[in-house]
């Protein structure tokens, strides 16, 4: 099963024996074994048992609350793992500029060469499109990465990086109804706007699951900066896979027509626009059916799902940390 996903609002979120259920309105919505479940998303309004509760607890299944437009509220785990020198070397590294900044060119060089790869692999399956002057932004903001000294430097390519992609991202649009002129968040007032900031949300639960699987203070990143409340490491691990998982699903949903324009509300007093329920459920699948896709990992070599990898690229980050490698290699797929 993977992750579960409860969009009904004001479900109710049982446990029969060694099963976890979902009900509403007097009807049974879910019924699966608590041993095929990896998390449990939450959005809108749901209620929970203790001994639902409990069970996820015991079982180590993080539970994530969302508002029913996909913004992130806050979630429910065990404990941290009890790898304090995982923890103890991630802290270290702080003072250790020369170490810090290396995570920061990989986190930044996979993002921005994972969205140059997604123009020219777009390119290359349609040629009456041009991306070049993208693209060659892109290779432009690329070409410096592994000189670039200061963390606030990086940050700077990394905006610089973003800007020449989302300024060419409309051109991978083909399906009728649907268009991007930019990237907008709070709140998004347009339909892939809607889904990325969405998509972004269900991506920074899953990579904060893995980076407490490996041990880590998920509160404290490189690239992102400190801030009260915020996984910092997490987004920080989730840069190299936005377009990889999130991106590639939006723009599947739209250009194979399994998301509509009818799909999608509108808020009349913010303008905010958001899934319908039906759009939601399709949207949903159409990301676990991504994160449970493989491919060869371009550094060990072997089939992995993006569900796995999530987990393997924090386990990476930890080894450079703890001194067992030398590099920090990101995600990085042509």
């Amino acid at each position: 099963m993977g992750t579960i996903y409860i969009t009904q609002e004001e479900s109710f979120i049982g446990k029969t024996d060694e099963r976890l259920q979902v009900k509403a309105e007097k009807k049974t919505l879910l019924d699966v074994p608590l041993i095929k479940v990896d998390g449990v998303v939450v959005l809108g309004r749901s209620t929970i048992s203790p001994a639902a509760l409990m069970e996820l607890l015991q079982r180590q299944i993080p539970l994530s609350f969302l508002t029913a437009n996909g913004k992130y509220l806050g979630r429910l785990e065990p404990q941290l793992t009890k790898n304090i020198f995982v923890r103890s070397a991630q802290w270290k590294v702080m003072q250790e500029p020369s170490k810090a900044t290396h995570i920061v060119r990989g986190f930044v060089r996979g993002k921005l060469k994972n969205y140059r790869n997604s123009f020219l692999r777009a390119q290359r399956e349609n040629e009456t499109l041009n991306l070049q002057d993208a693209i060659t932004r892109l290779e432009q903001v690329i070409a410096p990465i592994d000189k670039t000294e200061s963390i606030d430097s990086l940050r700077g390519l990394e905006g610089a990086g973003s800007a020449a992609y989302f300024g060419s991202f409309d051109k991978l649009i083909r399906a009728e109804g649907f268009s991007f002129e930019s990237r907008r968040r709070r709140p998004p007032t347009d339909p892939i706007n809607a889904m990325l900031s969405f998509g972004y949300a269900l991506l920074a639960h899953d990579l904060q699951s893995a980076v407490n699987i490996v041990g880590f203070d998920p509160y404290l990143g490189y690239l992102h900066t400190e801030r009260y409340g915020r996984p910092s490491l997490a987004l920080d691990l989730m840069e190299e896979f936005r377009s990889l998982v999130v991106d590639a699903v939006v723009l599947a949903a739209v250009n194979k027509r399994s998301i509509l324009p009818k799909d999608f509300t509108t808020e009349p007093l913010s303008n905010a626009v958001r899934l319908t329920d039906e759009g939601l459920r399709t949207f949903l699948r159409l990301y676990e059916q991504k994160k449970q896709s493989k491919f060869t990992h371009p550094v060990l070599k072997k089939q992995h799902t993006y569900q796995e990898t999530f987990e393997i690229q924090a386990r990476l980050l930890a080894k450079y940390l703890m001194g067992e490698t030398q590099l920090y290699p990101p995600l990085v797929l042509k």
